[in-house]
């Protein structure tokens, strides 16, 4: 179930990003909702099968989450979207004074972090592929869930050192190490058949595959701060879209960054 939902997954990505357009961005919007709303569920601790009830703060990060995307699409200019962000962190901060004192701080301060961690950093892709179309795109993808493969296999293969042993014991230092190569790697290669700046490109993927993994680690870390085992159960075998785009989410914005100043 694993590896046939693994594949689909990436034939329905890679139909996608091929496509681009309305339906990279409605299938962003979608993973940014669900997504958006299994950290809700995380940060609450409520686990898979639980019943959750968003309140008024996570209904707000929804629509706000909306409205980024609406203005993404429909505008060319990019610092609306900065004004989106700081239009919601006031929208919240009204729900708290209204409400209050039904909510503590920390909740206002979690459903903004939410907002950026999932929904801002995902849709980093949609910004990238609209400067790059899928050329670029696909280095997000390369600098993610290649270096997790090659991480998996050089790890089983060489792995003796724990990397994280408290959060993630099965992950070692030699697997992070090929999993770095690995990218850097494909991502050279990669370059060289479609025609972009080889050596620039493969210390892109390298650095951003580092960060990427921190990704992984990181919502590992949330998950067990919560005491929750999976994000969701939307993919089969792989969890939620947390769960297997947790180092995508911190790739992309990254991938973006670097490809506007060094490469476009």
């Amino acid at each position: 179930t694993r590896v046939l939902s693994g594949i689909a997954l990436v034939i329905i990505l890679a139909g996608v990003l091929y496509e681009g357009g309305y339906f990279l961005w409605t299938l962003l919007l979608f993973a940014s909702l669900v997504g958006l709303i299994e950290f809700y569920r995380a940060v609450h601790g409520v686990k898979i099968g639980q019943p959750f009830k968003m309140g008024a703060l996570e209904i707000a990060g929804v629509v706000t989450t909306f409205a980024y995307y609406l203005l993404m699409c429909i505008s060319e200019r990019k610092e609306y979207l900065f004004y989106i962000l700081v239009i919601s962190l006031v929208f919240y901060m009204i729900i708290y004074v209204i409400s209050f004192p039904k909510h503590e701080t920390a909740e206002c301060m979690q459903v903004y972090f939410g907002e950026i961690y999932v929904s801002v950093m995902l849709s980093f892709i949609y910004l990238l592929w609209k400067i790059g179309g899928i050329r670029y795109t696909v280095l997000i993808f390369i600098s993610s869930w290649v270096c997790d493969t090659c991480a998996y296999f050089t790890g089983r293969a060489f792995g003796k050192h724990k990397l994280a042993p408290v959060l993630s014991p099965k992950k070692s230092i030699e697997g992070a190490v090929g999993g770095v190569l690995g990218a850097c790697l494909i991502g050279g290669l990669y370059a060289y058949f479609i025609s972009l700046p080889v050596i620039a490109t493969a210390l892109i993927c390298a650095f951003t595959s580092i960060v990427s993994q921190y990704g992984d680690l990181f919502a590992s870390a949330i998950k067990r701060n919560h005491d929750i085992k999976d994000y969701g159960s939307l993919i089969p075998g792989h969890g939620g879209i947390l769960d297997r785009f947790d180092s995508v989410i911190i790739t992309a914005p990254f991938i973006y960054i670097l490809c506007e100043v060094i490469i476009k």
